[in-house]
């Protein structure tokens, strides 16, 4: 009796992927990645790599971001720092060309540095900002790709255990069916072997061909259930889950593309505005008027005073009383000071001429020249009048509410604003005061300043003769070591000749006397000329107080005196000084 069993050598045929796929590989055109079936571990770890590169991608526009606000942080800095500072002298420069310009620069500099910030907002919100978010998504996309790929494969191989089990039972059931055949053939040829145990050999080796029939259909059926199997993992299954790899890693090259143009249209987008910073910058620089400037300079210090005129001859053969012109030179504020000898040596006193008084000035602004002294009046004229207006409008606000409530007691008590309307009307009426003050002082100094047509006519000898005969009846004025002059209006007549005090120039052979000793509270750099360097904490002798003008001469030793500010210095006098 012979049986039918498959050979086991075509069922390793068909078990073998290789040989399988290059069966049918005809059969359809693979994908790119499709071809890549057997390289499952190494598209794992390229796709990780590429979202290493993301990340990577991602820290360097950060970076980039972090370099442009510093940048900006610092152009703003830079900016600030050179701006002029409200309410000071410095403030008061940008009113050449020159300097506006400058600040002109300055403010542009400022939205230099704005469009630096706005690149890195817009690198933050449209690359950092979605990369970060991409990233996420596609490792979670990624993870369940590789799970998906994962679990067809362990699911291929749980069907090859399951065939190599079948098989191994089919195989063994036939080795026992022949076996079993063989066995019942010699009992069945033995004549010393009784009926009953041939009849017995001969029922097993039937059972044993059914179960070999039985395993035969069993491994058929697995067989065939996993060809099946096997050709959906390798046809449907695993390129599909190659294709959405494929797939998801050209969607992560093309975005980090797109980021890239993004990258660089965010600082196209800014160009234009940089463009317009910089043509703002050009068009300031070009504003610059020297010519302007110049004269605004001549506007800024021109004193008001005329230039003296001659001399007069002193004869001095003559027995008279030796009298000084008013129009000398020592009434000038120039350089060229003069300085006449009159037997005496000079006691070296120099007056600062360009150093202010630390303090504040008087309020009718009379230590200064005639034509800045105007100036400062009508500017606070103008001043007062704009506060005055403020008023006004406020009481006239209060004084329409007040009718309001009124005609409208629900709406409020009218009583309620007479107190601040009070306040109000007395507030206008001191401002008021102080205008006619002031207007008071303008008028008397634009009195006495020279007509534009008259400073040839006030330059001549005519003028000088008019002026020597007012001479005795006019206020002097006295010249400070700050280079400020002191006014004091004459009854008897309103022109005003400055005089020179010729015992504040000039002294004795003899040196001062001490008269005390002070200590530099602050270090002072004398550079003009009169005036004497101290560092913060030197002792210092006294040799003259201060005479009203803010100024305290002392000396150093023998060879080395001058004049400091009195609020540099702290003075202790002697008590013999005091008492005189």
């Amino acid at each position: 009796m012979e049986l039918a069993f498959s050979r086991p050598d075509k069922v390793r045929l068909l078990r073998q992927p290789g040989r399988l796929i290059h069966s049918i590989a005809g059969q359809s055109e693979l994908a790119a990645w499709n071809s890549l079936q057997d390289q499952f571990d190494n598209l794992e770890k390229h796709t990780q790599w590429g979202i290493d590169v993301l990340e990577k991608y991602i820290k360097f526009v950060k970076e980039r971001t972090e370099i442009e606000l510093s940048y900006a942080k610092q152009l703003r800095n830079l900016s600030k720092k050179y701006q002029p500072k409200k309410n000071s002298k410095e403030e008061e420069e940008y009113r050449y060309t020159s300097t506006r310009a400058f600040l002109a620069t300055l403010n542009e500099m400022n939205d230099y540095a704005g469009q630096h910030e706005v690149i890195s907002e817009n690198m933050t919100s449209l690359i950092i900002g979605e990369l970060t978010r991409y990233v996420q998504e596609l490792k979670q996309e990624r993870k369940s790709h590789f799970h998906d790929g994962r679990k067809a494969q362990q699911h291929i191989e749980t069907c090859w255990k399951q065939l190599e089990a079948s098989k191994r039972r089919f195989e063994r059931d036939c080795k026992e069916a022949d076996r079993a055949q063989q066995y019942f053939e010699k009992m069945d040829a033995d004549i010393n072997v009784t009926k009953a145990d041939v009849e017995k050999a001969r029922q097993q080796a039937q059972l044993r061909h059914q179960m070999a029939e039985d395993s035969k259909a069993e491994y058929s059926s697995t067989l065939q259930k996993f060809n099946s199997e096997q050709h959906d993992h390798y046809y449907t299954h695993i390129p599909n889950i190659f294709q959405k790899i494929q797939e998801m890693e050209e969607r992560r090259i093309v975005r980090i593309g797109e980021s890239m143009k993004t990258f660089a249209d965010v600082d196209r987008q800014v160009i234009p505005i940089i463009g317009k910073c910089l043509d703002e910058i050009t068009k300031a620089a070009e504003s610059v008027d020297h010519k302007n400037d110049s004269q605004m300079v001549i506007e800024a210090f021109k004193s008001g005073f005329e230039p003296p005129g001659d001399v007069d001859f002193e004869d001095f053969t003559q027995p008279m009383k030796r009298t000084v012109s008013e129009s000398s030179l020592s009434n000038s504020r120039g350089d060229g000071k003069y300085e006449p000898k009159f037997g005496g040596k000079s006691k070296g006193k120099l007056w600062p001429f360009i150093k202010k008084n630390k303090g504040a000035g008087p309020e009718d602004f009379s230590n200064l020249p005639p034509e800045q002294r105007r100036k400062k009046l009508q500017q606070k004229v103008d001043e007062l009048n704009k506060d005055i207006q403020k008023e006004m409008d406020q009481r006239d606000a209060l004084t329409k509410m007040k009718d309001v409530y009124i005609k409208n007691p629900q709406m409020g008590d009218a009583a309620s604003v007479d107190h601040r309307l009070s306040e109000l009307e007395q507030n206008i009426e001191k401002l008021r005061l102080e205008v006619q003050k002031f207007e008071g002082w303008l008028a008397d100094v634009e009195g006495r300043l020279p007509a534009r047509t008259e400073q040839a006519r006030r330059q001549s000898g005519l003028y000088e003769a008019q002026n020597t005969s007012a001479v005795n009846s006019c206020a002097q004025d006295r010249e400070s070591p700050d280079g400020s002059y002191t006014e004091e209006q004459s009854q008897e007549t309103e022109m005003k000749v400055p005089a020179t005090d010729f015992d504040d120039e000039f002294d004795d052979e003899e040196p001062l006397p001490t008269i005390g000793t002070c200590k530099a509270l602050y270090t002072f750099e004398g550079q003009n000329e009169g005036t004497i360097s101290v560092a913060e904490g030197e002792m210092l002798y006294v040799i003259e107080e201060d005479k009203g003008d803010g100024w305290t001469r002392i000396r150093r030793n023998e060879d080395e005196e001058g004049y400091v500010p009195t609020s540099y210095v702290e003075v202790y006098l002697d008590k013999n000084a005091k008492d005189s």
